[in-house]
């Protein structure tokens, strides 16, 4: 693969240009979230209305101004005209039995599934991590059921 680029506010892959959320990004937010394909996994995720993509871009924004990081949006650098957005990877610290770690999240478009967009985004994120904060652990937590998932997380490491 390619060599990565990245900051805080933008990675870039062979591939993909995935940069921190902005307002602009709520449209395609709610989009993604609300597909219950994109949920299927986790349906508590599904978002009805546009409010519901408005808050959460503000967790989502939240989380940026106070810690420097957290979910990026995924394009594609070249040949995607239209300039869709193909999901939102990144990493969100939490608290896991006492100890803060860095949860890796990735919900990609249907449309973009099997073209490894989440692995690609993943490893991207996994590497910021190492480099940016690594003092925190990284997890990814997936459902049992999720066999996509798991190797997304395995081949980001």
């Amino acid at each position: 693969m390619g060599e990565q680029r990245f900051d805080n506010e933008q990675l870039l892959t062979e591939r993909l240009s995935m940069r921190r959320p902005t307002s602009a990004d709520i449209d395609a937010i709610h989009a993604i979230h609300r597909d219950p394909r994109a949920c299927a996994h986790n349906p508590s995720d599904m978002l009805a209305t546009r409010r519901d993509a408005e808050n959460l871009y503000r967790r989502w924004a939240a989380h940026w101004q106070h810690h420097g990081f957290g979910y990026w949006v995924i394009r594609r650098r070249r040949g995607n005209r239209s300039g869709a957005v193909l999901g939102f990877c990144g990493l969100k610290l939490m608290r896991l039995n006492g100890h803060e770690v860095l949860n890796l999240f990735y919900r990609i478009a249907p449309s973009a599934w099997g073209d490894r967009v989440a692995t690609e985004a993943a490893t991207a994120v996994v590497a910021w991590a190492i480099a940016y904060v690594p003092e925190h652990p990284i997890i990814a937590r997936v459902r049992p059921d999720n066999a996509a998932s798991a190797r997304v997380a395995a081949r980001a490491g």
